[in-house]
């Protein structure tokens, strides 16, 4: 083997093995070249880079309206209006998604495990389920605002 050949099969092997363990393909794909075209600097920030909204920042956290909230980056219908509720933390919470809408994968940042929401269809980073939300499931999808449209009913 040629010492150039070497030198492109491990940067080709590099590139696969930073790319992230629960990475999958998605039924809609990007460049990111067209995500920062397709979103704004802070749209991108929190769903192409796994960032955080500042709260209370977004006018979906107090809308109670009836509804759809759909993915920003695939318009796929992910929460409903009925599972909404307040959970005073400055970001929209829901108590589940709809049915098929969301994936999840562990977030291992800030010394703990959290669970990471994110749309099944895209990819795009939503925010976080904890297991401090209401009854009947007990979870709060604490969501950024940002990553969503909502649709009234």
């Amino acid at each position: 083997m040629k010492r150039r050949d070497f030198l492109l099969s491990s940067a080709a092997l590099s590139v696969v093995a930073l790319r992230p363990a629960w990475a999958e393909s998605f039924e809609i794909e990007r460049s990111e070249r067209e995500w920062r075209q397709k979103l704004t600097a802070l749209e991108y920030k929190v769903m192409r880079e796994e960032g955080t909204e500042k709260p209370r920042s977004s006018p979906l956290d107090k809308q109670y309206a009836a509804g759809v909230y759909r993915c920003k980056g695939c318009n796929l219908p992910v929460y409903s209006s009925e599972h909404k509720y307040d959970s005073g933390t400055g970001w929209p919470s829901f108590w589940q998604s709809l049915p098929g809408a969301i994936g999840t994968k562990p977030d291992r940042k800030f010394l703990r495990v959290r669970t990471e929401v994110h749309c099944r269809r895209c990819g795009s980073h939503f925010g976080h389920v904890f297991d401090d939300g209401p009854q009947p499931t007990g979870k709060r999808h604490c969501l950024n605002g940002v990553a969503l449209i909502f649709q009234a009913a």
